[in-house]
Protein backbone atom coordinates (compact mmCIF):
# COMPACT_ATOMS: atom_id res chain seq x y z
CA UNK A 1 0.00 0.00 0.00
CA UNK A 2 1.27 3.48 -0.87
CA UNK A 3 0.78 5.79 2.12
CA UNK A 4 1.56 9.48 2.62
CA UNK A 5 2.18 10.50 6.22
CA UNK A 6 1.89 14.25 6.71
CA UNK A 7 3.79 15.22 9.84
CA UNK A 8 6.97 13.70 11.26
CA UNK A 9 6.16 14.34 14.91
CA UNK A 10 5.79 11.60 17.51
CA UNK A 11 2.55 10.17 16.08
CA UNK A 12 3.75 10.38 12.47
CA UNK A 13 7.13 8.84 13.28
CA UNK A 14 5.60 5.97 15.27
CA UNK A 15 3.10 5.19 12.53
CA UNK A 16 5.83 5.34 9.88
CA UNK A 17 8.01 2.93 11.83
CA UNK A 18 5.14 0.47 12.24
CA UNK A 19 4.03 0.61 8.62
CA UNK A 20 7.51 0.42 7.08
CA UNK A 21 8.08 -2.85 8.92
CA UNK A 22 5.04 -4.25 7.10
CA UNK A 23 6.43 -3.58 3.62
CA UNK A 24 4.33 -0.53 2.79
CA UNK A 25 5.56 2.24 0.46
CA UNK A 26 5.83 5.19 2.85
CA UNK A 27 6.47 8.89 2.16
CA UNK A 28 6.68 11.35 5.04
CA UNK A 29 6.15 15.10 4.60
CA UNK A 30 7.20 17.74 7.13
CA UNK A 31 8.47 21.31 7.20
CA UNK A 32 11.33 20.39 9.58
CA UNK A 33 14.13 18.81 7.57
CA UNK A 34 16.01 17.66 10.70
CA UNK A 35 13.13 15.43 11.80
CA UNK A 36 12.89 13.91 8.35
CA UNK A 37 16.65 13.25 8.26
CA UNK A 38 16.40 11.34 11.55
CA UNK A 39 13.58 9.21 10.14
CA UNK A 40 15.39 8.50 6.89
CA UNK A 41 18.52 7.41 8.77
CA UNK A 42 16.51 4.77 10.66
CA UNK A 43 13.84 3.65 8.24
CA UNK A 44 13.47 2.64 4.61
CA UNK A 45 11.14 5.42 3.45
CA UNK A 46 11.01 8.57 1.33
CA UNK A 47 10.82 12.09 2.76
CA UNK A 48 9.68 15.44 1.35
CA UNK A 49 10.39 18.79 2.98
CA UNK A 50 7.50 21.23 2.66
CA UNK A 51 4.12 22.41 3.88
CA UNK A 52 1.68 19.48 3.75
CA UNK A 53 -1.21 21.77 2.80
CA UNK A 54 0.43 22.95 -0.44
CA UNK A 55 -0.77 21.19 -3.63
CA UNK A 56 2.74 21.23 -5.13
CA UNK A 57 4.19 19.50 -2.03
CA UNK A 58 1.47 16.84 -2.08
CA UNK A 59 2.12 16.24 -5.76
CA UNK A 60 5.88 15.84 -5.18
CA UNK A 61 5.10 13.40 -2.39
CA UNK A 62 3.09 11.22 -4.78
CA UNK A 63 -0.50 12.05 -3.83
CA UNK A 64 -1.64 11.29 -7.38
CA UNK A 65 -1.31 7.53 -6.89
CA UNK A 66 -1.40 7.25 -3.07
CA UNK A 67 -3.83 4.80 -1.51
CA UNK A 68 -4.07 6.71 1.75
CA UNK A 69 -3.13 10.00 3.38
CA UNK A 70 -2.55 10.21 7.13
CA UNK A 71 -2.57 13.91 8.06
CA UNK A 72 -1.09 13.96 11.56
CA UNK A 73 0.69 17.34 11.73
CA UNK A 74 0.39 19.49 14.87
CA UNK A 75 -2.07 21.80 13.07
CA UNK A 76 -5.74 20.82 12.71
CA UNK A 77 -6.11 23.33 9.90
CA UNK A 78 -3.22 21.90 7.88
CA UNK A 79 -4.62 18.40 8.35
CA UNK A 80 -8.10 19.44 7.18
CA UNK A 81 -6.84 21.34 4.13
CA UNK A 82 -4.55 18.45 3.18
CA UNK A 83 -7.46 16.01 3.18
CA UNK A 84 -9.58 18.38 1.12
CA UNK A 85 -6.83 18.82 -1.48
CA UNK A 86 -6.14 15.08 -1.58
CA UNK A 87 -9.81 14.47 -2.39
CA UNK A 88 -10.35 17.36 -4.82
CA UNK A 89 -7.08 17.34 -6.76
CA UNK A 90 -5.78 13.79 -6.44
CA UNK A 91 -8.84 11.65 -5.71
CA UNK A 92 -7.05 9.86 -2.86
CA UNK A 93 -9.24 6.93 -1.69
CA UNK A 94 -8.73 7.25 2.09
CA UNK A 95 -8.05 10.42 4.09
CA UNK A 96 -7.41 10.34 7.84
CA UNK A 97 -6.86 13.50 9.89
CA UNK A 98 -5.59 14.10 13.39
CA UNK A 99 -7.94 16.64 15.03
CA UNK A 100 -7.29 18.04 18.48
CA UNK A 101 -9.78 20.90 18.83
CA UNK A 102 -13.20 20.10 20.26
CA UNK A 103 -14.55 22.99 18.15
CA UNK A 104 -14.08 20.77 15.08
CA UNK A 105 -14.86 17.43 16.72
CA UNK A 106 -18.24 18.62 18.01
CA UNK A 107 -19.36 19.41 14.45
CA UNK A 108 -18.91 16.18 12.52
CA UNK A 109 -20.44 17.69 9.37
CA UNK A 110 -17.11 19.52 8.88
CA UNK A 111 -15.59 16.20 7.85
CA UNK A 112 -18.27 15.32 5.28
CA UNK A 113 -17.54 14.91 1.54
CA UNK A 114 -19.11 18.26 0.79
CA UNK A 115 -16.67 19.96 3.17
CA UNK A 116 -13.17 18.74 4.13
CA UNK A 117 -13.56 15.14 2.90
CA UNK A 118 -12.10 13.48 6.00
CA UNK A 119 -12.96 9.78 6.06
CA UNK A 120 -11.83 9.33 9.64
CA UNK A 121 -10.85 11.87 12.31
CA UNK A 122 -8.78 10.80 15.29
CA UNK A 123 -8.26 12.78 18.48
CA UNK A 124 -5.17 11.45 20.33
CA UNK A 125 -6.10 13.31 23.51
CA UNK A 126 -9.52 11.66 23.64
CA UNK A 127 -8.07 8.20 22.94
CA UNK A 128 -5.49 8.60 25.71
CA UNK A 129 -8.13 9.92 28.14
CA UNK A 130 -10.31 6.84 27.59
CA UNK A 131 -7.27 4.59 27.94
CA UNK A 132 -6.34 6.10 31.33
CA UNK A 133 -9.98 6.04 32.45
CA UNK A 134 -10.01 2.24 31.94
CA UNK A 135 -6.81 1.87 33.96
CA UNK A 136 -8.36 3.82 36.83
CA UNK A 137 -11.52 1.72 36.72
CA UNK A 138 -9.38 -1.45 36.94
CA UNK A 139 -6.44 -0.40 39.16
CA UNK A 140 -4.90 -3.90 39.10
CA UNK A 141 -4.55 -3.92 35.30
CA UNK A 142 -1.58 -2.99 33.11
CA UNK A 143 -3.81 -2.62 30.03
CA UNK A 144 -7.58 -2.70 29.50
CA UNK A 145 -8.73 -2.84 25.88
CA UNK A 146 -12.27 -3.00 24.50
CA UNK A 147 -13.51 -4.85 21.41
CA UNK A 148 -16.81 -5.19 19.60
CA UNK A 149 -18.33 -2.00 21.03
CA UNK A 150 -17.45 -3.00 24.59
CA UNK A 151 -18.82 -6.56 24.56
CA UNK A 152 -15.36 -8.13 24.98
CA UNK A 153 -12.33 -6.92 26.96
CA UNK A 154 -8.69 -7.92 26.79
CA UNK A 155 -6.87 -7.26 30.06
CA UNK A 156 -3.21 -7.56 31.01
CA UNK A 157 -2.34 -8.15 34.65
CA UNK A 158 0.83 -9.06 36.49
CA UNK A 159 0.42 -12.33 38.39
CA UNK A 160 1.44 -11.72 42.00
CA UNK A 161 2.73 -14.19 44.57
CA UNK A 162 -0.22 -15.45 46.57
CA UNK A 163 -2.72 -15.23 43.71
CA UNK A 164 -5.01 -18.32 43.55
CA UNK A 165 -3.72 -19.40 40.11
CA UNK A 166 -0.02 -18.71 40.58
CA UNK A 167 1.85 -22.02 40.52
CA UNK A 168 -1.08 -23.81 38.90
CA UNK A 169 -1.84 -24.89 35.35
CA UNK A 170 -4.08 -22.77 33.12
CA UNK A 171 -6.64 -25.59 32.87
CA UNK A 172 -7.38 -24.96 36.55
CA UNK A 173 -8.83 -21.52 35.66
CA UNK A 174 -12.18 -23.03 34.67
CA UNK A 175 -12.42 -24.86 38.00
CA UNK A 176 -11.72 -21.62 39.93
CA UNK A 177 -14.32 -19.60 38.01
CA UNK A 178 -16.82 -22.22 36.83
CA UNK A 179 -19.52 -19.73 35.84
CA UNK A 180 -17.22 -17.50 33.75
CA UNK A 181 -16.01 -18.28 30.26
CA UNK A 182 -12.54 -16.87 29.70
CA UNK A 183 -9.30 -17.63 27.92
CA UNK A 184 -5.66 -16.68 28.44
CA UNK A 185 -4.54 -15.27 25.09
CA UNK A 186 -0.83 -14.90 25.87
CA UNK A 187 1.73 -14.87 28.65
CA UNK A 188 4.91 -12.79 28.70
CA UNK A 189 7.58 -14.01 31.10
CA UNK A 190 10.67 -11.81 31.48
CA UNK A 191 9.68 -10.09 28.20
CA UNK A 192 9.53 -13.42 26.34
CA UNK A 193 6.20 -14.62 24.89
CA UNK A 194 4.88 -18.00 26.00
CA UNK A 195 2.14 -19.70 23.98
CA UNK A 196 -0.48 -20.69 26.58
CA UNK A 197 -1.48 -24.36 26.73
CA UNK A 198 -3.65 -26.17 29.21
CA UNK A 199 -0.60 -27.42 31.15
CA UNK A 200 1.18 -24.03 31.19
CA UNK A 201 1.96 -23.03 34.77
CA UNK A 202 1.53 -19.37 35.75
CA UNK A 203 4.49 -17.96 37.67
CA UNK A 204 4.65 -14.90 39.90
CA UNK A 205 5.69 -11.91 37.79
CA UNK A 206 4.12 -13.22 34.58
CA UNK A 207 2.30 -10.66 32.47
CA UNK A 208 -0.94 -12.46 31.62
CA UNK A 209 -3.31 -11.35 28.84
CA UNK A 210 -6.78 -12.80 29.25
CA UNK A 211 -9.95 -12.21 27.31
CA UNK A 212 -13.52 -12.37 28.60
CA UNK A 213 -16.92 -10.76 28.31
CA UNK A 214 -16.56 -7.29 29.81
CA UNK A 215 -18.94 -8.01 32.70
CA UNK A 216 -16.78 -11.01 33.75
CA UNK A 217 -13.43 -9.20 33.86
CA UNK A 218 -13.30 -8.63 37.62
CA UNK A 219 -14.06 -12.26 38.44
CA UNK A 220 -11.15 -13.48 36.32
CA UNK A 221 -8.75 -10.83 37.62
CA UNK A 222 -9.43 -11.96 41.18
CA UNK A 223 -8.03 -15.39 40.32
CA UNK A 224 -4.73 -14.01 39.06
CA UNK A 225 -3.98 -11.58 41.89
CA UNK A 226 -5.38 -10.03 45.02
CA UNK A 227 -7.89 -7.35 44.08
CA UNK A 228 -7.15 -3.76 45.04
CA UNK A 229 -9.77 -1.51 46.58
CA UNK A 230 -11.64 0.57 43.99
CA UNK A 231 -9.98 3.92 43.33
CA UNK A 232 -11.65 6.98 44.85
CA UNK A 233 -9.00 9.71 45.12
CA UNK A 234 -7.21 10.81 41.95
CA UNK A 235 -4.43 13.39 41.60
CA UNK A 236 -3.66 14.71 38.11
CA UNK A 237 -0.31 16.43 37.57
CA UNK A 238 -0.71 18.73 34.58
CA UNK A 239 -3.82 20.55 33.42
CA UNK A 240 -3.21 20.52 29.68
CA UNK A 241 -5.55 19.04 27.07
CA UNK A 242 -5.32 15.49 28.42
CA UNK A 243 -5.33 16.49 32.10
CA UNK A 244 -8.41 18.67 31.63
CA UNK A 245 -10.28 15.99 29.64
CA UNK A 246 -9.49 13.34 32.23
CA UNK A 247 -10.60 15.54 35.12
CA UNK A 248 -13.89 16.31 33.36
CA UNK A 249 -14.55 12.60 32.82
CA UNK A 250 -13.62 11.54 36.35
CA UNK A 251 -14.89 14.34 38.59
CA UNK A 252 -18.48 13.08 38.83
CA UNK A 253 -17.42 9.70 40.26
CA UNK A 254 -14.06 10.38 41.91
CA UNK A 255 -12.41 12.96 44.16
CA UNK A 256 -10.11 14.74 41.72
CA UNK A 257 -7.26 17.19 42.32
CA UNK A 258 -5.39 18.86 39.46
CA UNK A 259 -1.96 20.49 39.83
CA UNK A 260 -1.08 23.07 37.15
CA UNK A 261 1.97 25.32 36.99
CA UNK A 262 0.63 28.04 34.67
CA UNK A 263 -1.43 30.66 36.53
CA UNK A 264 -3.72 31.55 33.60
CA UNK A 265 -4.41 27.91 32.85
CA UNK A 266 -5.25 27.36 36.52
CA UNK A 267 -7.90 30.08 36.30
CA UNK A 268 -9.25 28.54 33.10
CA UNK A 269 -9.39 25.06 34.65
CA UNK A 270 -11.16 26.40 37.74
CA UNK A 271 -13.90 27.78 35.47
CA UNK A 272 -14.18 24.67 33.26
CA UNK A 273 -14.11 21.98 35.97
CA UNK A 274 -17.18 21.63 38.17
CA UNK A 275 -16.18 19.33 41.04
CA UNK A 276 -12.37 19.13 40.82
CA UNK A 277 -9.95 20.96 43.09
CA UNK A 278 -7.44 22.98 41.01
CA UNK A 279 -4.06 23.70 42.62
CA UNK A 280 -1.37 26.08 41.41
CA UNK A 281 2.16 24.71 41.74
CA UNK A 282 5.02 22.55 40.49
CA UNK A 283 4.20 18.84 40.11
CA UNK A 284 7.69 17.94 41.38
CA UNK A 285 7.36 20.08 44.52
CA UNK A 286 7.64 17.60 47.41
CA UNK A 287 6.16 20.02 49.94
CA UNK A 288 3.12 20.66 47.74
CA UNK A 289 2.52 16.94 47.22
CA UNK A 290 2.84 16.29 50.95
CA UNK A 291 0.49 19.15 51.87
CA UNK A 292 -2.09 17.81 49.39
CA UNK A 293 -1.90 14.32 50.90
CA UNK A 294 -0.43 12.50 47.91
CA UNK A 295 0.10 9.49 50.22
CA UNK A 296 -3.69 9.06 50.36
CA UNK A 297 -4.13 9.07 46.58
CA UNK A 298 -5.34 5.87 44.94
CA UNK A 299 -4.02 6.96 41.53
CA UNK A 300 -1.48 9.65 40.62
CA UNK A 301 -1.44 10.59 36.90
CA UNK A 302 1.51 12.64 35.60
CA UNK A 303 0.23 14.17 32.35
CA UNK A 304 2.35 17.28 31.71
CA UNK A 305 4.06 17.95 28.36
CA UNK A 306 7.48 17.31 29.91
CA UNK A 307 8.68 13.68 30.08
CA UNK A 308 11.26 14.38 32.77
CA UNK A 309 8.74 16.13 35.00
CA UNK A 310 6.29 13.27 34.57
CA UNK A 311 8.93 10.70 35.50
CA UNK A 312 10.18 12.64 38.52
CA UNK A 313 6.68 13.51 39.77
CA UNK A 314 5.56 9.87 39.46
CA UNK A 315 8.61 8.48 41.25
CA UNK A 316 8.19 11.08 43.99
CA UNK A 317 4.46 10.35 44.40
CA UNK A 318 5.14 6.62 44.59
CA UNK A 319 7.87 7.13 47.17
CA UNK A 320 5.53 9.28 49.24
CA UNK A 321 2.82 6.62 49.29
CA UNK A 322 0.52 6.97 46.26
CA UNK A 323 -0.98 3.53 45.58
CA UNK A 324 -0.67 3.56 41.79
CA UNK A 325 1.22 5.98 39.55
CA UNK A 326 0.75 6.48 35.81
CA UNK A 327 3.16 8.56 33.73
CA UNK A 328 2.63 9.88 30.22
CA UNK A 329 5.97 9.60 28.39
CA UNK A 330 6.46 10.65 24.78
CA UNK A 331 9.98 9.36 24.17
CA UNK A 332 9.76 5.62 23.58
CA UNK A 333 13.23 4.95 24.99
CA UNK A 334 12.11 6.43 28.31
CA UNK A 335 9.02 4.20 28.38
CA UNK A 336 11.15 1.05 28.27
CA UNK A 337 13.56 2.38 30.89
CA UNK A 338 10.99 3.41 33.52
CA UNK A 339 8.53 0.53 33.07
CA UNK A 340 10.53 -1.61 35.51
CA UNK A 341 11.18 1.25 37.97
CA UNK A 342 8.83 2.53 40.65
CA UNK A 343 6.35 3.72 38.03
CA UNK A 344 3.43 1.30 37.73
CA UNK A 345 2.40 2.19 34.17
CA UNK A 346 4.27 4.26 31.58
CA UNK A 347 2.05 5.29 28.68
CA UNK A 348 3.38 6.12 25.23
CA UNK A 349 0.80 8.43 23.59
CA UNK A 350 1.90 7.42 20.10
CA UNK A 351 1.52 3.69 20.84
CA UNK A 352 -1.93 4.20 22.37
CA UNK A 353 -3.05 6.27 19.37
CA UNK A 354 -1.58 4.12 16.63
CA UNK A 355 -4.24 1.42 16.84
CA UNK A 356 -6.91 3.83 15.58
CA UNK A 357 -4.79 4.50 12.51
CA UNK A 358 -3.76 0.90 11.88
CA UNK A 359 -7.37 -0.27 11.69
CA UNK A 360 -7.67 1.72 8.46
CA UNK A 361 -4.35 0.54 7.04
CA UNK A 362 -4.82 -3.17 7.62
CA UNK A 363 -6.04 -5.22 4.68
CA UNK A 364 -9.34 -7.05 5.03
CA UNK A 365 -12.19 -5.82 7.21
CA UNK A 366 -10.40 -4.79 10.41
CA UNK A 367 -12.66 -3.08 12.94
CA UNK A 368 -10.19 -2.49 15.78
CA UNK A 369 -6.42 -2.70 16.29
CA UNK A 370 -4.77 -2.39 19.69
CA UNK A 371 -1.02 -2.10 20.10
CA UNK A 372 0.28 -4.21 22.98
CA UNK A 373 3.49 -4.23 24.98
CA UNK A 374 4.70 -0.96 23.48
CA UNK A 375 4.15 -2.12 19.91
CA UNK A 376 5.72 -5.59 20.13
CA UNK A 377 2.36 -7.38 19.84
CA UNK A 378 -1.13 -6.61 18.56
CA UNK A 379 -4.73 -7.58 19.13
CA UNK A 380 -7.05 -7.29 16.14
CA UNK A 381 -10.80 -7.41 15.71
CA UNK A 382 -11.51 -8.75 12.23
CA UNK A 383 -14.90 -9.28 10.62
CA UNK A 384 -15.38 -12.59 8.82
CA UNK A 385 -17.16 -12.33 5.46
CA UNK A 386 -18.29 -14.75 2.77
CA UNK A 387 -19.10 -18.42 3.15
CA UNK A 388 -17.34 -21.78 3.24
CA UNK A 389 -16.62 -21.49 -0.50
CA UNK A 390 -15.10 -18.02 -0.48
CA UNK A 391 -13.48 -17.73 2.96
CA UNK A 392 -10.59 -19.46 4.71
CA UNK A 393 -12.31 -19.07 8.11
CA UNK A 394 -16.11 -19.05 7.71
CA UNK A 395 -17.68 -22.44 8.43
CA UNK A 396 -14.49 -23.78 9.97
CA UNK A 397 -13.65 -24.76 13.52
CA UNK A 398 -10.92 -22.74 15.22
CA UNK A 399 -8.63 -25.80 15.25
CA UNK A 400 -9.00 -26.09 11.45
CA UNK A 401 -7.89 -22.52 10.70
CA UNK A 402 -4.26 -22.29 9.64
CA UNK A 403 -3.12 -19.51 11.96
CA UNK A 404 0.60 -18.75 12.06
CA UNK A 405 2.33 -20.12 15.18
CA UNK A 406 2.00 -17.65 18.02
CA UNK A 407 -1.36 -16.24 16.90
CA UNK A 408 -4.51 -17.20 18.80
CA UNK A 409 -8.23 -16.58 18.32
CA UNK A 410 -9.43 -15.46 21.72
CA UNK A 411 -13.11 -14.61 21.27
CA UNK A 412 -15.95 -14.08 18.83
CA UNK A 413 -18.85 -11.62 18.98
CA UNK A 414 -21.88 -12.71 16.99
CA UNK A 415 -24.88 -10.60 16.03
CA UNK A 416 -23.40 -7.09 16.07
CA UNK A 417 -25.03 -4.61 13.67
CA UNK A 418 -23.04 -3.97 10.49
CA UNK A 419 -21.43 -0.61 9.81
CA UNK A 420 -24.24 0.18 7.36
CA UNK A 421 -26.87 -0.57 10.00
CA UNK A 422 -25.02 1.48 12.60
CA UNK A 423 -24.68 4.39 10.17
CA UNK A 424 -28.39 4.28 9.33
CA UNK A 425 -29.18 4.45 13.05
CA UNK A 426 -26.68 7.22 13.75
CA UNK A 427 -29.18 9.96 13.06
CA UNK A 428 -32.20 7.77 13.41
CA UNK A 429 -33.38 5.31 16.03
CA UNK A 430 -30.48 5.16 18.49
CA UNK A 431 -32.51 2.89 20.80
CA UNK A 432 -32.62 0.23 18.09
CA UNK A 433 -28.84 0.54 17.63
CA UNK A 434 -28.26 0.06 21.38
CA UNK A 435 -30.72 -2.84 21.47
CA UNK A 436 -28.90 -4.56 18.58
CA UNK A 437 -25.55 -4.23 20.38
CA UNK A 438 -27.05 -5.64 23.59
CA UNK A 439 -28.39 -8.69 21.73
CA UNK A 440 -24.95 -9.50 20.35
CA UNK A 441 -23.43 -12.63 21.87
CA UNK A 442 -19.87 -12.84 23.21
CA UNK A 443 -18.29 -16.26 22.69
CA UNK A 444 -14.92 -17.27 24.14
CA UNK A 445 -13.26 -19.28 21.38
CA UNK A 446 -12.26 -22.91 21.90
CA UNK A 447 -10.80 -25.43 19.45
CA UNK A 448 -14.24 -26.64 18.26
CA UNK A 449 -15.89 -23.19 17.96
CA UNK A 450 -17.18 -22.63 14.41
CA UNK A 451 -16.84 -19.15 12.86
CA UNK A 452 -19.87 -17.80 11.02
CA UNK A 453 -20.16 -15.05 8.43
CA UNK A 454 -20.18 -11.52 9.94
CA UNK A 455 -18.65 -12.72 13.21
CA UNK A 456 -16.27 -10.25 14.87
CA UNK A 457 -13.16 -12.33 15.62
CA UNK A 458 -10.56 -11.14 18.15
CA UNK A 459 -7.07 -12.39 17.30
CA UNK A 460 -4.01 -11.98 19.53
CA UNK A 461 -0.66 -11.78 17.73
CA UNK A 462 2.63 -11.97 19.66
CA UNK A 463 4.75 -11.08 16.61
CA UNK A 464 3.75 -8.34 14.16
CA UNK A 465 5.39 -10.25 11.30
CA UNK A 466 2.33 -12.50 11.34
CA UNK A 467 -0.11 -9.69 10.59
CA UNK A 468 -0.14 -10.06 6.80
CA UNK A 469 -0.84 -13.82 7.02
CA UNK A 470 -3.77 -13.22 9.33
CA UNK A 471 -5.18 -10.48 7.13
CA UNK A 472 -5.06 -12.80 4.10
CA UNK A 473 -6.91 -15.49 6.05
CA UNK A 474 -9.83 -13.12 6.59
CA UNK A 475 -10.00 -11.76 3.04
CA UNK A 476 -12.71 -13.16 0.82
CA UNK A 477 -11.02 -14.99 -2.04
CA UNK A 478 -12.59 -14.90 -5.49
CA UNK A 479 -10.54 -17.96 -6.46
CA UNK A 480 -12.73 -20.09 -4.21
CA UNK A 481 -15.88 -19.23 -6.17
Amino acid sequence: MKILILGAGRVGSTVAESLVSESNDITVVDIVSEQLALLQDRLDLRTIVGNASYPSVLKRAGAEDADMILAVTESDEVNLVSCKLAASLFNTPTKIARIRSTEYLEHSEIFAKDNFCVDFAICPEQIITEYIENLIEFPEALQVLDFAHGKISLVAVKALQGGPLVGQQLQELRRHVPNVNTRVAAIFRKDRPILPEGDTVIEAGDEVFFIAATEDIRAVMAELRRMDKPAKRIMIAGGGKIGKRLAQVLEKNYQVRVIERDTKNCEYLAQELQDSLVLHGDVTDEELLESENVAEMDVFCALTNDDENNIMASLLAKKMGARKVIALINRSIYVDLVQSSGIDIAISPAQVTIGSLLAYVRQGDVAVVHSLRRGAAEALELIAHGDANSSHVVGKKVKEIQLPKGATIGAIVRGLPSEEERWSNKNGDKENDTESKNKAKAIIAHHDTVIESEDHVIVFVINKKMIRQIEKLFQVSASFL
